[in-house]
């Protein structure tokens, strides 16, 4: 039987991957033939040999060929005078989504707030998620929150980026000021103004003597730097199990003022913001001293905003790449 190193030779001699990608089609096909004759063989001996010289062969090829193969791309030879790098007037460059240009907007003003900008794992335990946060198992607020498990009981797709204001109390300094911006999920029906997942920025400031205060004067500001100065903001009292007070923020509607219009359901009132002061709970559990130290935090959906703020219709428009829209906005 004769077993012919031609196509290893062939394969140093190819110019390109077109006919490198020829000559293991012609590879693929001699060993079929070889094995053919193998069968026909009927000295147990010869077969050996045989076989060995022809695993040999297969050995020698396929080496020959991945070094041959991943040459052409480390030299980028497939691009001959071609340059991949010449500016094509033809091509349409994107925009910035609409949710990341809303985000970077407000990145700046808590920048300039002094806030550092911190991130943490989607995947995330049920003690950061909910138990850290003054929410044990039994807590009735965890339904408002259902999430996806990864693995249960511990283990979820995190339901707010709250998480990661646990884990900076647990390995920061303070005094902080931080935002955890990212993704979160919740078990939530898809409608004009919920997705199973969706942005979420959340802020913390913790030190001595901050007080309820500083939280307002940090959020009025906010929602006045992005909608405007005429913008008239509200603080609701209301329930979360991680703050005390808890505080929900409405800010005018920026389409009807306060007169009442679609947008605002009639109301002329949206509601932007959850916040309050953090629980002394939650303190202690990060082993802060809540003697010592106060802060206050706060949490809003970017989604929702940025829905109010480029006056869209609808959340899922967001994930519709939709470039004429991104081009209007």
């Amino acid at each position: 039987m004769d077993i012919s190193n031609d196509l290893i030779s062939k394969l140093k001699l190819a110019k390109n991957k077109s006919e490198v990608l020829k000559i293991n089609s012609e590879f693929k096909k001699q060993v079929k033939e070889l094995y053919s004759e193998i069968k026909k063989c009927n000295d147990d001996n010869e077969k050996k040999e045989i076989g060995k010289k022809v695993n040999d062969f297969k050995f020698n090829f396929q080496n020959e060929f991945e070094k041959v193969f991943s040459s052409f791309d480390a030299n980028n030879s497939n691009f001959g005078n071609y340059d991949p790098y010449i500016f094509k007037p033809s091509i349409k460059i994107g925009n910035i989504h609409p949710l990341m240009k809303l985000y970077k907007m407000m990145e700046k003003i808590f920048i300039n707030f002094g806030f550092s900008i911190v991130d943490g794992p989607e995947i995330e335990t049920d003690k950061y998620n909910f138990e850290r946060l003054n929410m044990p198992y039994y807590h009735p607020a965890r339904d408002m929150q259902d999430t996806f498990y990864v693995r249960s009981p511990n283990v979820l797709l995190r339901s707010h980026t709250s998480s990661v204001q646990i884990r900076s109390l647990e390995s920061m300094s303070l005094p902080l000021s931080i935002i955890s911006p990212g993704t979160v999920y919740r078990v939530d029906d898809i409608d004009a103004q919920h997705t199973p997942m969706f942005y979420q920025i959340e802020g913390m400031a913790v030190g001595e003597k901050i007080s309820f205060s500083n939280l307002k004067f940090v959020l009025i500001t906010l929602l006045k730097e992005i909608f405007g100065n005429s913008t008239k903001v509200r603080f609701r009292p209301t329930y979360y199990p991680y703050t005390e007070p808890s505080a929900a923020i409405d800010m005018s509607c920026p389409k009807c003022g306060t007169s009442g219009c679609s947008l605002c359901g009639g109301s002329g009132w949206i509601t932007v913001l959850g916040s309050g002061m953090v629980h002394p709970k939650v303190f202690e559990d990060s082993g802060v001293d809540s003697e010592k130290y106060t802060g206050f935090a706060f949490g809003l959906g970017l989604n929702r905003l940025a829905m109010i703020y480029f006056g869209m219709n609808g959340i899922r428009e967001f994930y519709e790449n939709d470039i004429s829209l991104w081009n209007q906005l």
